[in-house]
């Protein structure tokens, strides 16, 4: 069979992304932290867009130069003005340069800042260890020793590696390691440096003086049914009355299972609302939440030598014109973002205008079909707009797919929404006697009797999600 090359002509259509699509459907789906960081990279790496500085000059004030429909005011060039202070200690001024050597001089009235103010971190739990180890006087061999524990801990304060391990990597014998071991289990944070949970709890334990009693015995053998708070397997085994048991279990709860904790780094990321929903009268205010975002525009030096046709270089022109070109798709997105979002909101507080009114109980099920119906998009551009923003309402912070819950059986009635049915749960559970608490059976029947549908499966999925433990775990004594 013999091949050939032939040319044939075919009409065919196919979906293209423009670089601008490209662009509005990245900046849709960042949050408003990242669309920050993602203007200020753009303002480094591109010289054709600028930031619109507050109180600068702008062309609508009276005596300014008119401009164009669409095109952005040219910068002014900025005139700085210094004026010598009236005050100045001429005297020491000459002296200092007209001493033969160099001549130092300090008001007493500013005082030479303190170092803490310029400290960049917390005190780690790594150092707060080895900086009692060295008030200890340590040998060389034991400073090694240690340095080699305190960098094997994690960051609850556990020790992840064995002591045969931290012995061949210092060149001595496991005995050595043992007795530094020792020493550092001794120290500030109590508990620190164990190897499991039981020495942990034993190592505190031992520090408040219970040692040989009812409370190590427990933690000895027992932590499994004290988990499960198996307490009647406790008496039997131990054969003391539940009372005891129960009085150690209370100082059991009482110590630290995590010791590193109050050295953890993990800085807290506080959410900023993209949008903010008040109320007044009857009506809802619908606000887009612009407050850090740079105002931008197309540098106009740029724009003019172009327009004006100065002699540029081919090489030039085509970057100086590639830059523009991105830095007017960068602006016409921002701008179509915030649209996009305040129609999407718009739409969620149409359906969910009971939620807004009266509370979670009143949330509606709603899918992003429903919204993607109303405001004529497509279901993956609301599951963009919805990823990773945040409203401030009258009933508090909430994502926005927080709003679309899947519907919920009623005996009677309507659905509900799942995210009501398990606000429903929670205060079932908040509500039960400690020492009795619901079974999953027993919470699926009370919303059976609140008219709501649910199986006993449903109940458990939704707890484990509300992070609330099971029943013969919830039990008090």
């Amino acid at each position: 069979m013999a091949l050939e090359l032939r040319q044939q002509l075919k009409l065919s259509q196919q979906l293209i992304m423009t670089p601008q699509l490209q662009m509005a459907i990245k900046l849709l789906q960042l949050s408003r932290l990242e669309l920050m960081e993602t203007i200020r990279q753009e303002l480094e790496e591109n010289p054709a867009l600028e930031e619109i500085q507050e109180g600068g000059p702008d062309a609508s004030e009276p005596g300014g130069e008119e401009i164009p429909k669409g095109e952005s005011p040219i910068i002014e060039s900025v005139t700085i003005k210094e004026r010598l202070s009236e005050d100045i200690d001429w005297s020491n001024y000459i002296d200092e340069y007209n001493s033969p050597g160099r001549i130092n001089f300090e008001s007493e009235s500013h005082e030479t800042p303190g170092f803490e103010p310029f400290l960049s971190r917390s005190t780690s739990l790594q150092d707060h260890l080895l900086w009692q180890l060295l008030m200890t006087a340590p040998s060389t061999e034991t400073e090694r020793i240690g340095s080699l524990i305190t960098g094997n801990l994690n960051p609850d304060g556990y020790l992840d590696v064995s002591t045969a391990e931290l012995a061949a990597t210092a060149g001595v014998e496991e005995k050595r390691v043992e007795e530094v071991l020792a020493l550092m289990q001794t120290f500030d944070p109590i508990g620190v440096c164990a190897r499991n949970l039981t020495e942990c709890l034993l190592i505190q334990v031992r520090h408040f003086n219970l040692d040989n009693t009812l409370v190590t015995d427990i933690l000895k053998d027992h932590l499994h049914n004290l988990e499960n708070k198996n307490y009647k397997a406790i008496c039997k085994a131990l054969r003391v009355p539940m009372e005891d048991v129960v009085k150690a279990v209370n100082v059991i709860r009482g110590l630290e299972p995590r010791p590193g904790r109050q050295f953890a780094d993990d800085t807290p990321q506080y959410i900023t609302p993209d949008i903010y929903v008040y109320k007044l009268g009857d009506e809802y205010l619908i606000m887009l939440n612009d407050d850090g975002l740079p105002k931008l525009r197309v540098n106009a030096f740029y724009r003019n030598a172009i327009r004006r046709g100065q002699e540029i270089p081919a090489s030039a022109k085509d970057y100086v014109q590639d830059k523009m070109r991105s830095a007017a798709w960068l602006i016409r997105s921002i701008h179509q973002r915030q649209k996009t979002i305040y129609r999407v909101m718009e739409s969620i507080l149409r359906f969910q205008r009971e939620f807004f009114d009266r509370g979670i109980a009143y949330l509606k099920p709603m899918v992003l079909r429903d919204v993607a119906e109303d405001i004529g998009m497509h279901e993956s551009t609301i599951s963009r707009v919805t990823t990773n923003k945040y409203a401030h309402t009258p009933q508090g912070i909430f994502e926005l797919k927080y709003f679309f819950n899947s519907s919920i059986r009623r005996v009677h009635g309507e659905a509900i929404a799942s995210a009501s049915v398990q606000d429903k749960i929670r205060h079932i559970i908040e509500s039960e006697d400690p020492a009795h608490p619901y079974s999953d059976d027993k919470i699926a029947q009370i919303l059976k009797e609140q008219n709501i549908d649910i199986a006993r499966r449903t109940v458990a999925k939704y707890r484990e999600i509300l992070k609330v433990l099971p029943s013969n775990k919830r039990k008090q004594f």
